[in-house]
């Protein structure tokens, strides 16, 4: 993990809709494909939350994605990149690869 990553914050991320907690390690994140997205990331797969429909393709780079919804309400709250491209595995990454969209969760430290 890259050096720059260890003093972040480390924070809880709960559903907007529902209030449910979905995991205990999220960070705050800039999305590697167009860095005016602001969003939060986890490493460890949450329990609570269930992958929905197809892998598809991101805009900016060649990652395939698929939609994460909330096992609480149902809501999409975010995404988990199944297959990263070499592109975003050769930038500077924390190897989180659940993404929460910052209009989706709240977070709390």
């Amino acid at each position: 993990i890259h050096p720059q990553f260890r003093s972040k914050v480390v924070c809880e991320i709960h559903c907007q809709h529902c209030s449910m907690t979905l995991c205990h390690r999220g960070m705050k994140a800039i999305l590697l494909g167009d860095r005016k997205v602001e969003l939060y990331s986890t490493d460890i797969p949450p329990l609570q939350v269930q992958l929905i429909g197809d892998d598809y393709l991101t805009r900016a780079c060649h990652c395939r994605i698929r939609d994460v919804a909330c096992l609480g309400c149902g809501n999409v709250i975010g995404y988990h990149v199944t297959q990263p491209c070499s592109r975003c595995l050769t930038a500077c990454n924390n190897g989180h690869f659940w993404m929460f969209l910052s209009d989706g969760v709240t977070s709390s430290e």
